[in-house]
């Protein structure tokens, strides 16, 4: 079975982190992908994750200083689909390869680029730098006043209402920032770059056109924090401010008797206090339900209450081993995974059982076990192509073709841009809950399409949230009752019109409504139906996953937190993570590589991925053997301070915190000369202003750790003109401001929408739209079979479940 993007050729420039794993993913299905590597070398080529980045790609050397080389490289760029670079800005255009030139020569060119802060900013692009300066290592732990009212400039509206335990607080034991393992930036430009260009391939099968599409590291550093960078003018507002972004909450962390770590999220007193009673644990499943009045709720008042219970359950779970609390919670139903390394993840037998792990044969390693195959489409399950190549394996072979090409020779210009995004004229039916799957719907949604969210008749209780917010703009609310016969017959009318059905609910579930892929696809044969499950295909697939479990269960968390390091390290849950939103993009991706081959066939398909395939993705740095052994690589330092000497963070003697990225030898010797054997305690003596031109007088990369940058994010009118932020009016809270879009395309430009929807805002319309009369929907809006705002008369409501 041949990929999804088979016959696509692609021309792979790039070298870090985000542009080689673009390259990849298009390479694991079924693209054509030469890495082009220059004559001297690649400054990263050491990376162990490129043996996983660079898998499936041809490899050529070529030197754009000579003619003649650089003459068969615009042959092949005029006969590619494809381009990825990530040189500094303006490089490209010196020889001439930029993208105005090349799609003269190609206009049906897809070119990326990569850069670390945009194109006008040449600043050194180096993912800890990004970081630094975005102020994204201040977000790993949060702050203690909660993120709505740190981007406010509030104080911590409990300061002294409660004693709250130091080990509450994740990280190291010290003030500043926190240099984690994950690699954000670089995975979140990663993330949105492989997005839009599938994106514009899709839109490419409209419109014959080509066009360009940049990202940024520091795009990617937004993607990260969409959910902690929101500013609101009313964050009083009823349900909206909540204690889950705080420093100061437990993050659902508990160690085991053999003292394992297992993460429980939401932590569910009524299910570890009843379960962990007698001398064995009892979780027959009734202990726990979906709706579990007992477990805690979202209100900032709620730290309060966590904070006494933590020690409590803390000593209820220490009484029983990790893997017995893991089988405990599959049986009653709870949100509950073991805090595990990169070495047991890749080995586990069901990650390999699904292909989202597989074991390549290195030429160099031997066989190695990495990350598989991450999102699937049941015409095109997605293949590894082979390991990565040595340098020059295949220059002679792809100097020969390009030579065999007929020259390339100046065409008619692009068209002009459409003016529109380029799902325009896509229906996308959002069944999704929490985040992953409405995130990935609002990736389409900022795409042009018109998504249409499901809404149950008690979900203004979620949407009130801030967390709500960042996964739900640009979406028209439908509101009904699907176990009411005339609300199931609206949502199937309302497929009946739709190009797209994506959702994350349990699968049992949408089998037992009928609204599952096998139940559709007869009768709606174009449909793309997309499922973004919290786990892999086995066992664990119909658990209730998130963010955390998947982070736990791909490694992040031990990484991230070090615990390789022993002593007093806990599990690091990154606020900044790419697990939800990661499968977000995911389901993005594959959703337009599924409709792009619909323009060819007419056929619809299934797509699937899952949060766990995002972690794995966001672990991808690291490989092992087969027998579970560790294959040598970079370990953080137990401080979360970085990577030895030359890559980490120092304190001045003003307390604020430089980054350095000595990645060069000649970076490296000019940091021994400026702060010699102790850098620790050269930094420490002088002021941080001080110690900047000291290490850009000696040209050393560096950057402050801005504990100040979120503050100053939604003023940067340049990031306003461009669409990285966006703001609108909302109903409830004013003036809001969030992320705005993560990658921008020349010719089919994302179009940030309205503001985050309002539960049942657009029910009547949509009604009225596929049919429905007036006095029928009034009829079903008095039998509580749909709900509309502003209510119609006579409308009932529904009491929320949850009981909150």
């Amino acid at each position: 079975m041949t990929g999804v993007l088979s016959g696509i050729k692609v021309l792979d420039l790039s070298w870090g982190i985000a542009g080689p794993m673009t390259g990849m993913l298009l390479a694991d299905h079924g693209a054509d992908v030469t890495r082009i590597e220059r004559p001297q070398g690649d400054p990263f080529g050491d990376l162990l994750g490129y043996r996983v980045w660079h898998r499936g790609k041809k490899n050529a050397v070529l030197d754009f200083h000579t003619v003649g080389d650089l003459g068969l490289f615009k042959k092949l760029a005029a006969d590619a689909d494809v381009l990825i670079e990530s040189m500094r800005p303006g490089k490209m255009k010196e020889f001439g390869l930029d993208y105005d030139q090349l799609a003269k020569l190609n206009p049906k060119l897809i070119y990326c680029s990569i850069s670390g802060y945009g194109d006008d900013d040449d600043r050194p692009g180096y993912d800890a730098l990004v970081a630094a300066s975005s102020g994204l290592q201040f977000e790993q732990r949060g702050w203690a006043e909660g993120a709505l009212n740190h981007m406010a400039g509030r104080e911590d509206p409990f300061a002294g209402a409660a004693e709250i335990d130091p080990n509450h607080v994740q990280g190291a034991n010290r003030e500043g920032p926190l240099h984690v393992a994950s690699k954000w930036p670089s995975m979140g430009a990663f993330f949105s770059a492989i997005t839009g260009i599938s994106a514009a391939l899709f839109a490419r099968e409209k419109t014959g056109r080509g066009q360009r599409v940049t990202t940024s590291l520091q795009q990617g550093a937004m993607a990260c924090g969409s959910g902690v960078w929101q500013r609101a003018e009313d964050i009083d507002a009823q349900g909206f401010n909540t204690w889950i972004m705080g420093s100061a909450s437990p993050k659902g962390h508990f160690k085991c008797a053999d003292d394992k770590w297992l993460h429980n999220w939401v932590p569910n007193p009524r299910f570890i206090l009843e379960a962990s009673k007698g001398d064995t644990l009892d979780a027959s499943p009734d202990l726990s339900v979906q709706n579990d009045p007992d477990r805690f709720g979202i209100g900032p008042e709620e730290l309060l209450v966590m904070a006494h219970y933590q020690p409590i359950l803390a000593d209820a779970v220490k009484k029983f081993k990790c893997d017995d609390w893991v089988k405990a919670a599959a049986d009653g139903n709870m949100t509950m995974q073991p805090c595990r390394n990169i070495e047991e993840s890749l080995t586990d037998p069901l990650l390999l059982n699904d292909n989202c792990v597989v074991t390549i044969d290195d030429p160099e390693l031997g066989p190695i076990n990495q990350v598989g195959i991450t999102y699937r489409l049941s015409n095109s399950q997605g293949a590894i192509q082979g390991p990565m190549r040595v340098s020059g394996a295949d220059t002679e072979a792809v100097k020969a073709y390009a030579a065999s090409l007929t020259d390339a020779h100046v065409q008619k210009a692009p068209a002009q841009p459409t003016g529109k995004g380029p799902l325009d004229g896509i229906r996308v039916l959002d069944l999704g809950l929490a985040i992953a799957g409405p995130f990935g719907c609002q990736l389409l949604a900022d795409m042009g399409a018109e998504v249409i969210k499901m809404n149950t008749l008690w979900d203004s209780y979620w949407h009130r949230c801030h967390i709500a917010y960042m996964a739900n703009r640009g979406k028209k609310s439908l509101a009904v009752m699907l176990k009411h016969p005339k609300g199931m017959e609206a949502i199937k009318k309302v497929i009946a019109t739709c190009d797209v059905v994506q959702h994350n609910m349990r699968y049992p579930a949408t089998q037992r409504l009928g609204l599952d892929y096998d139940s559709l696809k007869e009768e709606f044969p174009h449909l793309i139906y997309c499922h973004s499950r919290g786990f892999e295909e086995g066992p664990r697939k119909n658990l209730p996953g998130n963010d955390q479990t998947g982070a736990c269960l791909a490694g992040v968390q031990h990484e991230d937190g070090a615990l390789h390091a022993g002593g007093d390290t806990h599990p690091m849950w990154s606020l900044t993570s790419l697990g939800d939103t990661g499968n977000g993009f995911l389901t993005a991706v594959g959703i337009c590589n599924a409709l792009m081959e619909r323009e060819r066939t007419g056929k619809g398909q299934f797509v699937d991925t899952s949060i766990v395939n995002a972690c794995l993705l966001n672990t991808s740095y690291a490989v092992a053997k087969p027998d579970g052994s560790a294959v040598a690589r970079e370990r953080l330092n137990a401080d979360q301070t970085g990577y030895g000497d030359y890559y980490r963070l120092y304190e001045c003697s003003d307390g604020v915190w430089i980054q350095v990225a000595a990645i060069s030898e000649a970076h490296k010797a000019a940091l021994d000369e400026v702060a010699g054997q102790d850098k620790i305690a050269s930094f420490k003596a002088a002021t941080s202003d001080v110690q900047m031109k000291v290490l850009a007088d000696a040209t050393i990369p560096a950057a402050i750790s801005d504990a100040e940058a979120s503050r100053r994010l939604f003023d940067n009118e340049d990031y306003k003109a461009k669409g990285w932020t966006a703001e609108y009016h909302h109903p409830y809270v004013g003036k809001l401001e969030q992320i705005g879009l993560t990658y921008n395309l020349s010719d089919t430009p994302g179009v940030i929408g309205t503001a985050p929807l309002i539960v049942g805002d657009c029910t009547k319309a949509i009604l009225e739209e596929i049919g429905y009369s007036e006095e029928e929907i009034l009829a079903m809006a008095n039998e509580t079979a749909i709900l509309c705002d502003p209510p119609l008369p006579g409308q009932k409501e529904m009491k929320n479940p949850w009981g909150l």
